[in-house]
């Protein structure tokens, strides 16, 4: 088998698998439970003046 065939083997099976768990993994990201108080202050930093002592 070539190196080709070899490497598109992998990218249909295991690369595609892969890309599924990144996306996933990215997509929950925001959910944890860990991440609400850096969501909140993001979503609230827009109203935040610079002269607001940051």
């Amino acid at each position: 088998m070539s190196l080709y065939e070899e490497l598109r083997h992998f990218a249909d099976s295991y690369g595609l698998l892969v890309i599924l768990l990144i996306y996933l993994g990215l997509c929950l990201w925001p959910f944890r439970p860990g991440g609400k108080h850096r969501m909140k202050e993001a979503a609230h930093s827009i109203f935040e003046d610079e002269a607001d002592g940051r």
